[in-house]
């Protein structure tokens, strides 16, 4: 029985994932036309830490140093990304949203809650919390 309830999960979790990607790369686009959804994933990041380090960033989201640095120099060129020092460590930068990547990304934010609120319009307030509570729950474990 656990077994068809893990192939059924599966099944669901691909058409998600699938769908995600599909939201992701038009909300990207509406920051701006060459922005990829995995950029768009760090400037939301920033948008919810306030700033972090390079490292950081690459460790949450599990990608390689360079990787990164490739969609930061990305971001810094289309003027929504901007470098400081770091006050801890002179020879360490912070990353933050520019002003036009703040209101780009919750312009873009926005945006999308209300495509899901749509979606989800006949959802109970309590449906949504226990999705939201089995995701996370997820997400942690993963």
């Amino acid at each position: 029985m656990h077994s068809e309830a893990a192939e059924q999960l599966e099944r669901e979790l691909t058409v998600l994932l699938r769908r995600s990607r599909a939201i992701g790369r038009e909300t990207a686009r509406t920051v701006h036309p060459d922005l990829e959804p995995e950029a768009y994933s760090l400037l939301v990041r920033l948008d919810d830490v306030g700033e972090a380090r390079p490292s950081d960033l690459a460790t949450f989201f599990g990608i390689g140093k360079p990787t990164l640095s490739r969609q930061v120099q990305l971001l810094e060129t289309l003027g929504l990304v901007e470098r400081s020092t770091d006050p801890t460590d002179g020879r360490a930068v912070r990353l933050r949203l520019s002003a036009v990547g703040t209101e780009k990304v919750h312009a873009a934010r926005q945006a999308r809650r209300e495509r899901l609120h749509s979606r989800l319009k006949d959802w109970s307030e309590a449906d949504m919390t226990q999705l939201a509570s089995l995701v996370a729950r997820l997400n942690s474990q993963i």
